[in-house]
């Protein structure tokens, strides 16, 4: 899951970006308005995490901007405690959610964890799929109740076909959401880390989409266009 934090304090931006990529996340950093909005625009986020009193451009105009050009990722507002009319402009601009300052890391985390479910129509913050458990809380996952040893590349694999589970995704937006603005990036070691994944999860569940990509989906709802 790739993340993008905007945020002008630099200490809080690193403090957020640190716990999030502890976490597992994939993080670009913006520390003003107008590299935000471009970020935003350009690249594709499962989740922001917006400041509202940004420089160069404010974090409500950012938003709108966003959401203006159809941009739909969930955003997380961060606003000052005594500012409810911020809040409430945020919120009508398109915002998901907000947190007040000064926070605790680990609610945003919540939050942001939250709202990636949501958006990808889970409520829970496990997910299943036949024998594979997907803990969001705790950043792990389990077969059969046993937990698995995943390098931070497959965990990311594993997390974003579990939150997209019976959606055909590309190697393209694989790559997009796995690696960061400035990685280097190539789709070619996608397969490689699927073909790690099968091995410890089991051959079954990740399937082959000729000329699409990947579908991640319990044993027994295979389609007609996919092969192991």
């Amino acid at each position: 899951m790739r993340i993008l934090v905007v945020e002008d304090d630099v200490n809080l931006n690193r403090q957020l970006t640190d716990t999030l990529k502890e976490a597992g996340y994939v993080v670009d950093q913006a520390f003003d308005g107008e590299e935000g909005h471009y970020l935003g625009e350009g690249e594709p986020y499962d989740a922001v995490i917006l400041d509202i009193g940004l420089p160069e451009m404010d974090g409500v105009t950012v938003l709108e901007k966003w959401r203006g050009a159809g941009k739909t990722m969930p955003v997380l507002i961060l606003t000052a405690r005594d500012r409810w009319s911020d809040k409430v402009a945020g919120i009508d601009a398109g915002a998901d959610d907000y947190v007040t300052k000064p926070f605790h890391v680990e609610e945003v985390l919540a939050r942001i964890r939250a709202l990636i479910r949501r958006a990808a129509g889970h409520a829970s913050s496990e997910i299943v799929c036949g024998p594979v458990r997907l803990d969001t809380k705790g950043s792990k996952a389990l077969v059969n109740g046993v937990a698995l040893k995943l390098t931070s590349h497959e965990f990311r694999l594993l997390s974003y076909l579990m939150h997209h589970m019976g959606q055909v995704v590309s190697r393209t937006e694989l790559v997009e959401h796995m690696y960061d603005q400035d990685f280097d990036r190539d789709s070619n070691t996608i397969e490689v880390f699927v073909g790690r994944l099968r091995k410890k999860i089991g051959n079954d569940l990740i399937e082959t989409v000729r000329g699409l990509g990947y579908r991640m989906q319990a044993p027994g709802l295979v389609n007609k266009d996919a092969k192991t």
